[in-house]
């Protein structure tokens, strides 16, 4: 039962006093910071590609992305399942039990890395083909897949090891480590892709530097980690304790793994339906591949702030002050939206601009790429709602609420649209399916949020 004098005491930490539209920037700004630079980077990628190496090349970037969603959700399933067992065990003073989720946990990334990784090397082809590529695009996507591929297991340590240093009390290393790797990626795909022009490979050969270099860095942090000393007798790999760490890392893992299935819906429908029009398979591949880029820096925006209100929700509900809880939701609201209207602006007037960005292409090509832009992203506005309000329910503790709702728009309404929508009318289908989703979702997060603050009465406390 929630205590109602808890907010009595909140004046003693500045999350349950201070200004709330303070608290969001102070919380926010530093996540969004991460998140930008990693989108920033892919849209940098993906420029060099589109003007050395052209549609082809775009293409074939974006037809192998499902492959690293599928490593980040591995780097999901044991690196937030190991952080957050790292962090009970501690809470607890249970340093014994630590030590074996930490061992375990490194362990474990290090084989799912190695795994993944022999499989893409004696699957590609058939991996790629899942993932839609046609004929033109399969060379180049193969080039870049076999060398990318090769720093899997530094992306899955590295990312997901991340957690458990910012757990240890060092989150600005954390993002020193991740940081770090995107800025020399970004400066190795200049040096390897427009002064040795090497194409795809040197794009994947970037990539792979970058992961790298990541993961040393990573690995130096355990000679200096904080809360205990660092043996190799502790990677010792214990079942029960992984067990442990699977049931933690679950979450992410089902997140990661259903978008990079709509990853592959996607990508397969764009290809048959296209086929089946003027514009061909090639074309909408390339033209999702710049639109996703372009989404990303909405999505680092949105990601962000919905991080940096977590800290925020989760105090104030938990200190009672529920009317700051849903003051740090409206302002966040406010701001999303803010964001996603300037966002739906530019890609209604700008789309040919920003796809001339990446590299000039014919005019077929630029037709299909305004077309894309001023339909996909039609509702670009609304995307932010569905997961700031699942960030919401986690950051107050209702655990089901906030799966649900990360689940809703990719699972529930994104992915029968593909099916669906397609089916009755060809491309248009594919191109229309995320905008229907997107209303869908929002209507269904708000609803719930409405009702969760009439349960908890925030209007009359």
């Amino acid at each position: 039962m929630i205590d109602k004098n808890r907010h009595l005491h909140a004046g003693n930490n500045p999350l349950g006093s201070a200004p709330v539209k303070e608290l969001i920037g102070k919380f926010a700004v530093p996540s969004v910071i991460g998140m930008l630079v990693n989108a920033v980077y892919s849209i940098t990628d993906q420029i060099f590609i589109g003007h050395s190496v052209g549609l082809l090349g775009t293409a074939a970037i974006h037809v192998s992305f499902p492959v690293m969603m599928f490593a980040g959700a591995f780097a999901q399933l044991s690196g937030v399942g190991t952080a957050a067992n790292f962090n009970l065990a501690m809470g607890a003073r249970q340093e014994e039990r630590a030590k074996g989720f930490v061992g375990t946990g490194v362990t474990l990334m290090l084989v799912l890395g190695m795994l993944m990784l022999c499989l893409v090397q004696m699957f590609n082809v058939q991996i790629l083909k899942l993932c839609g590529t046609t004929e033109n695009i399969l060379p180049y996507a193969r080039s870049y897949l076999m060398v990318m591929s090769l720093g899997i297991p530094f992306q899955i340590f590295s990312h997901g090891i991340s957690g458990l240093i910012r757990s240890d009390g060092s989150p600005a290393y954390a993002m020193l480590c991740n940081v770090s790797g995107t800025l020399l990626n970004m400066l190795l795909d200049w040096l390897f892709i427009i002064v040795f022009p090497w194409g795809v490979q040197g794009a994947a050969l970037a990539t792979l530097v970058g992961e790298a270099v990541a993961f040393f860095l990573c690995l130096n942090y355990f000679f200096r980690f904080k809360s205990f000393r660092m043996k190799w007798q502790m990677l010792i790999f214990r079942p029960g304790y992984a067990l442990q760490i699977i049931k933690l890392g679950l979450c992410g893992f089902i997140n990661g793994t259903i978008m990079m299935l709509i990853g592959i819906v996607m990508n397969n429908a764009l290809t048959y339906y296209g086929s089946l029009s003027v514009y061909g398979g090639d074309i909408p591949l390339a033209v999702a591949g710049i639109a996703g880029k372009l989404n990303g820096l909405l999505s680092a925006f949105i990601v962000g702030l919905t991080q940096g209100c977590q800290p925020i929700f989760g105090y104030n509900m938990g200190a009672g002050n529920y009317h700051r809880v849903k003051e740090t939701y409206d302002k966040a609201l406010t701001a999303s939206l803010a964001m996603g209207f300037a966002a739906f602006v530019i890609f209604q007037i700008f789309p040919r601009e920003l796809v001339l960005i990446f590299g000039a292409q014919d005019g077929l090509y630029l037709d299909f790429a305004e077309r894309y832009l001023r339909i996909h992203m039609l509702t670009v506005g609304l995307s932010g709602v569905q997961p700031l309000s699942a960030g919401y329910f986690n950051g107050t503790g209702a655990v089901r609420q906030g799966i649900f709702l990360s689940l809703s728009r990719q699972c529930f309404f994104l992915l029968p649209m593909l099916i669906l929508l397609p089916a009755a009318f060809g491309l248009d289908g594919v191109l229309y399916a995320g905008p229907m989703a997107d209303i869908l979702a929002c209507a269904m997060s708000l609803a719930i949020v409405r009702e969760r603050r009439v349960t908890y009465g925030y209007q009359e406390r």
